[in-house]
């Protein structure tokens, strides 16, 4: 197996390297899902980052001839993607949400719910007349759903709510980095147990909760093991936390309030629990699925089920 040395003295340009990265990432037969869905964007996600330059770039930058040292340094973050199998977001600390940049790390997960296509729509049609003044973004892993939703609604406050200290540090940091600390604030809860009825209620909670079932975990691509499991694993059914956010979310929502609920492949678990429920699931134009709307009315209606 040729070294780093010998391979830096024959590739030369940006391009050499974005070549020889896909071949590499074929061979080892990566994972992608993590903001790319191919080896090349997910190879370019990396030296953009790794040289320092901004996503929009002219092609012809391609063609441009690197250091000895860049050389070496793409060698190494290739490398660590490879044999690490390190999702390219926690190399680069930076994920993209709804058009936005996030820092993110390995305390939360990296960021990928098609409820961004909803945030960039303002929750239309789904909010109607409404005027949404007050958000809650539960299980917010690093902010991303909360922060954009702000970023989208300058009328709205929002609340950021993880049970996780170390995630709402990230949530923390990323609100500086949108300076938006006049409207976005974080809390630790376990769900809504800090919460108060009354006092702490919402025009629209929007929750990306745990959703993952022991059977999808146990298979996952190595690539997950990088997630925290907390954000992750909810049960042997995926829907331990989904069920008690149904039950309890009508206490917490104004009179024409709306939740906006994620919980992805276990939604065919859910149907399956609950056939008497109409559950809205939302369809997206970009892809993506397992995301339903409930007014309050038909959480009030059918709560009793999901205690």
């Amino acid at each position: 197996m040729e070294t780093r040395e010998q391979i830096a003295k024959q590739l030369y340009t940006i391009r050499d390297y974005m070549r020889w990265a896909v071949s590499l990432f074929h061979q080892a037969d990566l994972y992608y899902g993590h903001g790319t869905d191919n080896p090349w964007d997910e190879a370019l996600q990396l030296v953009l980052h790794a040289l320092h330059l901004p996503p929009e770039i002219v092609p012809e930058i391609l063609d441009a001839r690197l250091t000895p040292e860049e050389r070496q340094l793409l060698l190494v973050v290739f490398e660590t993607r490879v044999v690490e199998r390190i999702p390219a977001p926690y190399l680069t600390g930076r994920a993209w949400f709804a058009g936005l940049v996030f820092k993110v790390d390995e305390r939360v997960i990296v960021p990928r719910s098609p409820i961004a296509e909803l945030i960039e729509n303002e929750f239309q049609p789904w909010v109607g007349d409404m005027q949404v003044s007050r958000i809650l973004d539960m299980c917010t892993g690093c902010g991303c759903i909360g922060i954009a939703s702000a970023a989208y609604m300058p009328q709205a406050s929002v609340d950021l709510l993880d049970v996780s200290v170390e995630a709402l540090e990230v949530a923390t940091m990323n609100i500086a980095f949108h300076s938006l600390q006049d409207r976005v604030r974080v809390v630790q809860s376990d769900l809504f147990d800090q919460l108060q009825p009354q006092r702490d209620t919402y025009d629209v909670i929007v929750s990306n909760p745990p959703y993952v079932d022991a059977r999808d975990l146990a298979v996952m691509p190595e690539e997950y093991h990088h997630e925290p499991a907390l954000a992750l694993e909810a049960g042997e059914d995926g829907l331990q936390l989904a069920k008690q956010i149904l039950h309890e979310a009508v206490d917490y929502l104004n009179a024409d309030g709306l939740l906006v609920l994620e919980v992805g492949n276990s939604g065919m678990n859910l149907e399956e629990q609950y056939p008497d429920v109409p559950f809205t699931w939302v369809e997206f134009a970009r892809g993506g699925q397992g995301v339903m709307v409930l007014s309050r009315e038909e959480l009030l209606q059918y709560r009793d089920l999901f205690a």
